[in-house]
């Protein structure tokens, strides 16, 4: 028998993605300050390090901005094993954020455009939103069709 989460449990997991989401939207912003301080817009920098520096930048907004949408409709599945995808999936994106963070102060200053932290960031960002995805999808059973007259899903009862 499958128990639904509390209450108290679904809002823990909306909390933390929205707080994060805020928290790496914050980051986002200081390191566009860090850019305009420290290194003047980035002007006059090399076409590398200042695309490694501007990505990474992007890719941070990516991250704040998917942990937001997240948290804003996050609701715990019943199913077992799609709340597990969903809290691996969290993990994931969680993760990616951090890694996405820490590239953009690591990563312009190696050799050759090497990304490493970036590289998994982005693989890693990309499996967390597909389990979110997975964990939502629903097998239509046989006696789930619509009636004839009968409200189309999603439309208001009259």
């Amino acid at each position: 028998m499958e128990l639904a989460p509390t209450c108290i449990t679904m809002v823990r997991m909306k909390k933390a993605h929205l707080i994060f989401g805020v928290l790496i939207v914050v980051g986002f912003l200081l390191t566009g300050q860090y850019m305009d301080k420290f290194y003047n817009h980035l002007h006059g920098m090399a076409d590398g390090p200042r695309l490694l520096y501007r990505t990474r930048h992007i890719f941070i907004l990516l991250a704040g901005l998917l942990n937001l949408g997240i948290g804003a409709y996050f609701t715990y599945r019943i199913e077992t094993w799609r709340r597990a995808m969903q809290l691996l999936g969290s993990l994931f994106i969680f993760t990616a954020s951090l890694l996405f963070l820490i590239a953009f102060f690591y990563e312009p200053n190696l050799g050759n455009l090497h990304t490493p932290l970036s590289h998994w960031g982005t693989y890693t960002i990309a499996t967390g939103a597909v389990l979110h995805v997975v964990s939502g999808l629903r097998v239509r059973e046989a006696d789930d069709s619509i009636k004839p007259g009968a409200p189309a899903p999603g439309s208001p009862i009259r």
